[in-house]
């Protein structure tokens, strides 16, 4: 292998979790998962890039997939940088990739709430404000973000918190978390949307129904999304910004929640509005 360093090791993630499920797993299902994420061609990419950090890392990496962004509404973005620029979540790191690269050309600076497993790549790190979607928030995770917010760096955010999964025979995020809108609300951030337009191969949401129908609570869809970011080598992911929506639109007659929807639903119309 040429890569000199390994940064994505799941024997060692594995040997190191909490999960007695996992721990379980023989060595074979350990090498097949290995596989399945594609561990070898994402530490290759890490290794090439290790010199690479922050917002000097996310160009290469969309252009070591050629991965061509169409931006429609890039006039929106406000001079004001202290906003949540928030988006639906379609592809899990492909967008992750693209949304943090447009502000950060933008604005030179950003944080990104993230998914702390992102924080096991060294060149993410000063870009995130790690949050665990799947257990209780660690307290220095809340410090800094309670410090993030009352800052003025641009955040990104995608409010769904997961991958856009089937859902009324859409494929589509789930209700937004309303977090966002108290703290923008809070901290006086305006609201810029960011509508991606793809989608996620069949099989990916072929698992999700499965594992849905078997009863299955964890996440193996997850799993998939390495391999559904190098389906995206040599494509062109389309992405629609809208015009900022004031924090002072959120008053008292909806409640923060509903307010999170409708904020939702005004991204979502942005794909109408501007269909070719």
């Amino acid at each position: 292998m040429l890569y000199t360093n390994k940064y994505i090791n799941i024997k060692e993630l594995v040997k190191n979790s909490n999960s007695k499920l996992l721990k379980r797993l023989p060595g074979f299902a350990l090498n097949l998962l290995a596989r399945i994420i594609m561990q070898d061609e994402i530490n290759r990419i890490l290794d090439k890039y290790h010199e690479n950090t922050g917002v000097d890392f996310l160009p290469g990496v969309l252009a070591e997939l050629n991965i061509l962004v169409d931006i429609k509404g890039l006039d929106n973005l406000p001079d004001n940088r202290k906003c949540f620029f928030v988006a639906n979540h379609p592809y899990g790191i492909a967008d992750g990739l693209i949304l943090t690269c447009i502000v950060a050309k933008r604005y030179g600076t950003l944080k990104a709430i993230g998914n702390d497993v992102f924080m096991l790549i060294p060149q993410l790190r000063p870009l995130i404000a790690a949050v665990n979607v799947f257990g209780s928030n660690y307290r220095d995770y809340l410090i800094e973000l309670d410090r993030v917010y009352k800052s003025d760096v641009p955040i990104t955010h995608f409010p769904a918190g997961l991958v856009s999964r089937v859902k009324n025979r859409k494929i589509q995020d789930f209700d937004w978390h309303k977090s966002f809108i108290s703290k923008a609300v809070e901290c006086e951030r305006d609201i810029v949307p960011f509508c991606f337009t793809g989608r996620n191969s069949v099989l990916f949401y072929f698992v999700y129904l499965l594992r849905k129908y078997l009863g299955i609570k964890a996440n193996l869809e997850l799993s998939l999304l390495p391999y559904e970011f190098f389906r995206k080598k040599n494509k062109s992911i389309k992405v629609i910004i809208g015009k900022p929506i004031s924090f002072r639109k959120f008053d008292k007659t909806k409640t923060d929640r509903e307010w999170a929807q409708w904020v939702k639903s005004e991204l979502y119309s942005l794909k109408n509005k501007n269909a070719d």
